[in-house]
């Protein structure tokens, strides 16, 4: 199944749609100046084990890449995302270290 993630600006968050535009998931964000929070990612039931989450980090990630942006990732999903996704790693800022 194909997904199709677009930012929604007036709600703060970017949404996967189906092919029938249901959707399927989202990434919340906070944008000051030239710095992206992403603060939550949530998948509904209906589309979970189908990529949705990982197509959304990809393109969260690449549309801030591609805009200049610095990211932080609040949301736990999205860090855990990013630990395998190396090639982010220099517009990543953590403020705050995992504890192992």
């Amino acid at each position: 199944m194909q997904f199709t993630v677009t930012d929604v600006p007036e709600r703060e968050r970017f949404e996967a749609r189906d092919e029938a535009g249901k959707l399927a998931g989202l990434v919340t964000y906070q944008l000051t100046g030239n710095i992206i929070a992403y603060t939550h990612t949530e998948v509904d039931p209906e589309f979970e084990g189908q990529g949705v989450g990982s197509t959304l980090a990809r393109t969260v990630m690449d549309d801030a890449r591609a805009k200049g942006r610095t990211v932080v990732p609040i949301c736990p999903f999205l860090s855990g995302w990013l630990e395998k996704h190396p090639e982010y790693e220099n517009i990543v800022v953590r403020s705050t270290r995992k504890i192992r």
